[in-house]
C-alpha cells in the first residue's frame, strides 16, 4: 500500500511541473528515432543497445503519424502500410500526444524534447526515452 501511495504522490508532483518544451520545439520530433531505454514505474530500466526497428515521425500543425521501419545496411527501409495517427494537444502547460486507432486510443505525455533525444510517459507510468537514429555506415 505504501508503494502505491508513493507512486501516486510521484505522479501528482510530476504532473505539476511545468515543461520546458515549447510549441516550436515540436518540429524536432520529425525524423527517424530509435528507442534507447524504458523506465518502469518501479524504477527498473530496460536499455536497448541494438534496435531492429526505427520509428519515423512526421508532424504538421500539431497532427502527424508514426511508422515502424526496419533499416537495412544499404540505407533503405522496409515497412508495412501501418501507421499510428496522432494529434498533439497542449494540456496543463504540457504537450500530450494522443493516438487513435479503430480499436484503441492512448496518450503519452511529452516529458523531454531536443534535437537529438525525446522522452514520453504513457498512462501506465512507463517512461520511454528515444535517441535520433544514426544509420549504420559500412565503408566500401
Amino acid at each position: 500500500m505504501k508503494s502505491v501511495f508513493l507512486y501516486f504522490a510521484f505522479l501528482v508532483i510530476w504532473g505539476c511541473n511545468k515543461t520546458s518544451i515549447s510549441k516550436d520545439d515540436l518540429s524536432y520530433l520529425n525524423g527517424y528515432w530509435e528507442i534507447a531505454e524504458v523506465e518502469f514505474p518501479d524504477g527498473n530500466k530496460k536499455t536497448y543497445s541494438v534496435n531492429p526497428n526505427v520509428d519515423f515521425i512526421q508532424i504538421d500543425h500539431m497532427e502527424g503519424f508514426r511508422k515502424k521501419l526496419q533499416p537495412s545496411f544499404n540505407g533503405t527501409y522496409s515497412t508495412s502500410n501501418d501507421k499510428e495517427v496522432f494529434k498533439i494537444v497542449h494540456v496543463n502547460e504540457a504537450f500530450t500526444i494522443q493516438y487513435k486507432k479503430a480499436q484503441n486510443e492512448w496518450e503519452e505525455k511529452l516529458v523531454h524534447l531536443d534535437s537529438m533525444t525525446f522522452s514520453v510517459m504513457n498512462e501506465e507510468g512507463k517512461l520511454y526515452s528515444y535517441k535520433r537514429f544514426q544509420p549504420i555506415s559500412i565503408p566500401k
